[in-house]
């Protein structure tokens, strides 16, 4: 049972009500906006909540254990809110979104009805639909390490130690050509060998792209500069010019670890982990059992 602030409690109870839902989104990189269904403008908690926005919710059914329940928040793209752009190229992706129930004649009689994170984003024209997922979704998701051959850390985070942010690792370059949504011409790279940044990343250093990154599949030399074949197509394009970071890619495997990158006592993985048609082995007289090690 959720416990309300008595003054709202107190008015909830009146026969006529004069109250409305406000959103707080607070995204990854920290900005903060407030939205709201009500057509002036709210303020309470530290947060202006802007009004004219046409934000509205649908109803939504909670259980009491840990569903993943979700609700729909609808509204309209605005060049001061949120815009299409932002909304295609993920700067949303995994924002936090409180939601309150507020007294607009007196903001500050207000309560957190729930708090979620923005799920799928429908968009129609100059309209968008945003799904709210419930803290409990992350339950579905897979937690904790997997036992494989293959390297499990991310190249340059903390488990893998490796310091890629100088040359080689990481390189500057600029957009020459953009053959279509998954292919990018790109300069600067042409020092290094192809298939280097094969399994890398790009980093948009500035234009409608900045901050956003992409995945490389596939990396070779061509006459102009460097081709760059990503795993998915850009949800906006760049233009020429626009500069980025290109970061070398790794296959996770042993090898690549220990000679491309020389980090092979960090590898994250266990190379000579029995495969499956060990484990579905068994003794027989056939067999020498001599106790020497199963791996090389």
């Amino acid at each position: 049972m959720r416990d309300l602030p008595e003054a709202l409690a107190t008015h909830l109870v009146q026969t006529s009500t004069t109250t409305c839902h406000a959103w707080r989104l607070t995204r990854t990189d920290g900005l903060v906006l407030g939205f709201t269904e009500h057509d002036h403008e709210l303020e309470f908690d530290g947060t202006v909540f802007s009004a004219a926005t046409g934000f509205r919710a649908s109803e939504v059914e909670s259980g009491l254990g840990l569903e993943a329940d979700a609700a729909d928040v609808a509204g309209a793209f605005s060049a001061s809110a949120i815009s299409a752009d932002d909304l295609a190229l993920g700067r949303y992706d995994g924002a936090r979104v409180e939601t309150f129930l507020v007294n607009w004649q007196n903001p500050d009689d207000h309560a957190l009805l729930s708090t979620r994170q923005l799920g799928e984003v429908r968009t129609a024209g100059q309209a968008f639909t945003v799904e709210l997922r419930s803290l409990a979704a992350g339950l579905d998701q897979p937690h904790g390490r997997l036992y494989g051959k293959r390297c499990d850390a991310d190249l340059g985070d903390a488990r893998c130690t490796k310091d890629i942010s100088i040359a080689p690792f990481t390189m500057t370059g600029a957009i020459v050509d953009i053959v279509d949504e998954l292919t990018l011409i790109v300069s600067g790279l042409e020092s290094l060998a192809a298939g280097w940044f094969g399994n890398g990343r790009i980093r948009f250093s500035d234009g409608l792209l900045e901050g956003v990154s992409a995945d490389i599949s596939n990396h070779t030399i061509i006459a102009d500069g460097a081709r760059l074949a990503l795993w998915q197509p850009l949800a906006r394009l760049p233009e020429s010019g626009d500069q980025l970071a290109v970061s070398a890619g790794c296959d996770k495997a042993f090898e690549t670890c220990s000679g491309k990158f020389g980090n092979g006592l960090n590898f994250q993985g266990f190379p000579y982990l029995p495969g499956s048609d060990f484990a579905y082995g068994y003794a027989d007289a056939d067999t020498v059992h001599d106790g020497r090690p199963i791996v090389p």
